[in-house]
């Protein structure tokens, strides 16, 4: 049976020696094997039982990337209980939303957070709350510390699961209303850990550092390692020297980072300091990356094999994946980088035109899923379940295209196409312009109202330090250095020079703030 719950059962059984966890940062405590992780797990699972939760029941996280936390989510898949990891960086306000909407039987947080259950917005969730990391001593009334509950409970024998089973909860969305909460079931979990083991070539000597934040999606790609009985590592906070840090210590072998953040790691990194020398794979998504930094980042880490993929929080949640050997193939020529590379073993993927039906090669329409990672849908939300999952296929809201050899291009989401003039212009290609011009840092096209042409293009840009960008005349350079690249109909009209654009936790730009902040004129 494909659950989570198996995929720690096979570990102990075929791995109890192998590292299951290895510190990445101070604080995380000894290694452990897979043995020793098992019958942590199990503990946790007690500790959680002998608070009230049960099979079935919800309870979410607040804490950053941390061995504890994974044993947390690890004993919800043993017992049959749902973890849902908040995000921390929400205001309280926020995190009281989520909390409503998930009616959680315990919340346990990580004692940086737990200053937050101060704020009477979530104060009333106190009372079931459980402190992870106060150490020996616990915490006050109603706060009982995690490691000395575990290490006091009782190994659980929990549930076994079917595969439909709920097994976690993950929020995406939120830039408008509460965030919809996606229910993840044990087979597409597991389901795409075994689709990317291969992609991935996940071995047991691996190590995987887990840099995406815990409540994020991209936390998921561990699965494909636990499955070949390699070992996991936790970095709490992204920092560049921090993270080459982790790297030394853990001798992590892969990760995932977003594109924003390989390029903070090139721009600032000290990479002569730390022996990174153990790392050879790195996985990129949530947004392309430019040939330039795919250049700089080979050079960063001679030796290092890179994979794009392409995925959502539905989807558990990786869809394609572009290796290694296309990555070569692309720096040669062409637009192969461009792409997100072809579907997994078992992922269907179609272009639909706005009709339903299938596009043309080359055309774009927008992108429709199914297999079985692909999720059951959101968390009482029936009405916005079924628009989005429909006679068996996942709408994504993504638009993208197919050519001639099944690649996939992700042309732009739905709502961030801009029509200008009656003519549908993608921002992800007016974005790539702009980044062809070596002073933009980062940039980001939105539509804003306009009186003649309905909508005209805004660049939001990030300038290099000391660019003549700003200067009077910036503009009109970064129309010509456009012009040069894509028609004319669009090239932006308006420009706004920025510090720093918005990004959510995993660094992708949230072009939904920037038309809060924008289209009122």
């Amino acid at each position: 049976m494909i659950t989570m719950r198996a995929l720690i059962e096979r570990a102990e059984r075929h791995f109890p020696a192998n590292p299951a966890v290895v510190p990445a940062a101070e604080g995380q405590g000894l290694p452990l094997t897979w043995a020793e992780f098992a019958v942590r797990v199990r503990r946790a699972a007690g500790a959680l039982r002998s608070l009230g939760v049960g099979a079935g029941d919800r309870f979410a996280i607040l804490c950053r990337n941390d061995p504890r936390q994974a044993e947390l989510i690890h004993a919800g898949y043993w017992m049959g209980a749902i973890p849902a990891p908040i995000n921390y960086r929400l205001a309280p306000a926020e995190i009281a939303d989520l909390l409503e909407g998930l009616s959680p039987r315990l919340v346990a947080v990580e004692d940086h957070w737990a200053g937050l259950f101060a704020d009477p917005a979530i104060a009333r969730r106190g009372d079931r709350m459980l402190r992870i990391g106060r150490g020996a001593g616990g915490g006050g009334p109603g706060e009982p510390d995690y490691e000395t509950l575990r290490d006091g409970s009782p190994e659980d024998e929990g549930r076994v699961s079917v595969e439909g089973d709920d097994a976690l909860l993950l929020h995406t969305g939120g830039t408008t209303g509460r965030a919809k909460g996606v229910r993840l079931t044990h087979r597409n979990i597991a389901a795409n850990g075994l689709q990317l083991v291969g992609p991935y070539r996940a071995a047991e000597d691996d190590v995987m550092l887990h840099v995406a934040p815990m409540f994020h999606s991209a936390d998921l790609l561990g699965s494909p390692f636990s499955h070949t009985g390699a070992a996991h590592a936790y970095l709490p906070d992204f920092a560049p020297d921090a993270f080459l840090a982790a790297v030394e210590k853990s001798r992590a072998t892969f990760t995932m980072l977003s594109p924003t953040l390989i390029v903070r790691l090139v721009r600032e990194g000290a990479f002569a300091d730390f022996d990174t020398s153990s790392f050879r794979r790195l996985t990129y998504g949530a947004a392309p990356m430019d040939a330039v930094w795919i250049r700089r980042a080979i050079e960063a880490f001679p030796g290092v094999e890179l994979v794009h993929s392409y995925g959502l929080t539905e989807t558990s949640p990786i869809l394609t994946t572009l290796g290694w050997a296309q990555h070569l193939a692309g720096l040669e020529g062409g637009d192969r980088l461009r792409s997100v590379g072809r579907p997994l073993v078992g992922v269907e993927l179609r272009i639909a035109d706005d009709a339903g039906n299938d596009a043309a090669p080359g055309e774009a329409g927008e992108i429709v899923v199914r297999g079985p990672n692909v999720s059951m849908g959101y968390l009482d939300r029936p009405e916005e379940t079924a628009a989005a999952f429909r006679e068996g296929w996942f709408h994504t809201g993504d638009v993208g295209r197919l050519d001639e050899e099944g690649y996939l291009y992700v042309v732009d989401r739905k709502k961030d196409v801009v029509i200008t003039g009656g003519e549908n212009v993608w921002s992800t290609e007016v974005e790539a312009a702009l980044y062809a011009h070596p002073d933009v840092v980062e940039a980001a096209v939105i539509g804003v109202p306009d009186e003649l042409w309905g909508e005209v293009l805004l660049a939001v840009i990030v300038p290099a330090a000391g660019s003549a960008l700003v200067a009077a005349d910036g503009e009109e350079a970064l129309v010509a250095h456009c012009r040069e690249r894509i028609g004319g109909y669009k090239v932006p009209r308006r420009y706004r020079f920025v510090d720093a654009l918005p990004k959510s936790a995993m660094g992708k730009i949230l072009k939904g703030e920037l038309r809060r902040r924008y289209r009122g004129g």
